[in-house]
Parts: structure tokens; C-alpha cells; sequence
């Protein structure tokens, strides 16, 4: 019984670290897809390079208007 009791704890971190992950995957796709509206951009046309160009340019912007701020 002692067994039992000791993975209950472990069980509960891992589903919260499960809910953690799942969240954080929401809120990256809900970013990328208002990125992509809100830039007119077509999802047929982005390859995996021009994603990555995109996600360095949006970066390297955010980076410079913390530094304005």
C-alpha cells in the first residue's frame, strides 16, 4: 500500500506538467495562426525556411521594442 501511495504524488506531477505542455502548445499555435492573419499570409505558401526567416524577423523586432521601451 505504501507503493501505491508513493506514485500518487509522481502521477499528479506528471499530469500537470502534461496540462503545462498542452497549454503552452495552445497558446504557440494561437500566436503563430493571428501572426499569420493578421499578416495576410497564405499557409499553402510558408515552407519550413520562410517560417523560420518569419520567426527570426518577428524576434529580432520584439527584441529591439523591449529595448525602446
Amino acid at each position: 500500500m505504501l507503493c501505491v501511495s508513493a506514485h500518487l504524488p509522481q502521477a499528479k506531477l506528471k499530469a500537470l506538467n502534461q496540462k503545462i505542455k498542452d497549454e503552452k502548445n495552445k497558446i504557440e499555435q494561437r500566436l503563430g495562426k493571428q501572426i499569420i492573419s493578421q499578416a495576410n499570409l497564405d499557409y499553402a505558401n510558408l515552407s519550413n525556411d520562410q517560417i523560420k526567416l518569419l520567426a527570426k524577423q518577428f524576434s529580432e523586432f520584439l527584441k529591439v521594442k523591449s529595448v525602446d521601451h
